[in-house]
């Protein structure tokens, strides 16, 4: 297939009543393009309404076409997909999602922070394509309802007192999904090398990202970030991330990995982590909530909160995906409700 906006047949209407997802695509390789097209359209209710070549091309064709979704590969010659997706986050704000053939490096990552909502890899030599496209069309149909915006900041919505008297923060647990590593970024780059408390942290990702999302965290800020392992220390000024996989849980001085069953369909799980941060450090305890799809969280915030701990969830103006924060809220979990910008300070004063 040819790069440029080349049309797919007609789609045939969904069942269910579901919109058809209009998908654009961007990549160099020919045959991926007409590979990635026939997975998509593989299924009722999609369409793939272009095809890129490089991530100029991309932007342009998504300020013509105005397409629900865009799958973008990064490294491409020419005007490469970072500053593809620059481009359409500025223009024409749209989920994207960044098909990446380096899950373990960092790279992949910083095209979160421009923007992009989720990453996923691109399928194997060896991949089963029936398993991948059904993986990658659900992501596509939940990206494609997303509302993104040009200024994530949003409005600030004053929240409670940072600190309750006679209480500091011994272990700060924070729990993410869809949008995470963008906010966790934005988070961690704003506490000192000195931050006085550990930091536990869940993220919900795909398979085999797990170590490149660290070691980008890693480079973005001045606290050490890394792949937790069972029975590591919990130190000031370190972040242990959640391993692919495995349940993280935190004890008074150490971490443990579980493998139980997964919580709200997720293992690693948010809520878990919250439960034994409440469990090991009661009102010592606080638990951050971020961005993210669905409900993982709400009910180990509310226990965390229960057992004296400080429990903060993200704002929606400033959460691409307000689901597990608002869910957290309703059920009357979270002392403070702030903007990402505004829950470094908070941390600050909790664990100062």
């Amino acid at each position: 297939m040819r790069g440029g906006a080349v049309r797919s047949p007609a789609p045939t209407p969904p069942s269910g009543g579901e919109a058809v997802v209009r998908v654009l695509l961007a990549d160099d390789s020919p045959l991926f393009r007409e590979m990635l097209t026939r997975i998509v359209g593989a299924e009722p209710g999609f369409e793939v309404v272009a095809a890129a070549r490089n991530g100029e091309e991309a932007a342009r064709l998504v300020q013509a076409l105005r397409p629900d979704v865009v799958t973008m590969d990064l490294q491409m010659p020419g005007a490469d997909g970072f500053s593809g997706i620059a481009r359409i986050m500025a223009d024409v704000p749209t989920p994207i999602l960044v098909l990446s053939s380096l899950p373990a490096q960092a790279v992949g990552f910083q095209a979160l922070s421009l923007g992009a909502l989720d990453i996923l890899e691109k399928p194997r030599a060896d991949a089963d394509l029936a398993a991948y496209g059904q993986l990658l069309r659900s992501r596509l149909r939940l990206l494609s309802g997303v509302k993104v915006i040009r200024h994530p900041r949003g409005l600030r919505r004053p929240g409670a007192p940072g600190r309750r008297a006679g209480t500091r923060a011994d272990v700060v647990a924070v729990g993410a999904s869809l949008g995470g590593p963008r906010a966790l970024a934005t988070l961690l780059r704003r506490l000192p090398g000195d931050f006085a408390a550990p930091i536990a942290v869940v993220q919900h990702i795909a398979d085999g990202f797990t170590e490149g999302l660290a070691a980008w965290l890693d480079q973005e800020c001045a606290l050490a970030v890394r792949v937790a392992r069972d029975g590591d220390l919990l130190e000031a000024a370190t972040v242990l991330v959640a391993p692919a996989g495995r349940h993280l849980l935190v004890g008074r001085s150490r971490v443990r990995l579980s493998d139980d069953p997964p919580v709200e369909g997720f293992r690693p799980s948010v809520t878990p982590l919250f439960l034994s941060a409440a469990q090991a450090h009661g009102p010592r305890a606080c638990g951050v909530l971020l961005t993210g799809m669905g409900r993982d969280g709400a009910d180990g915030l509310a226990e965390l909160r229960r057992a004296g701990g400080h429990a903060i969830a993200q704002d929606e103006t400033s959460s691409a995906i307000f689901g597990m924060p608002r869910a957290a809220i309703e059920a009357g979990a979270a002392d403070q409700v702030l903007a990402l910008d505004d829950i470094p300070r908070a941390l600050l004063e909790l664990a100062g």
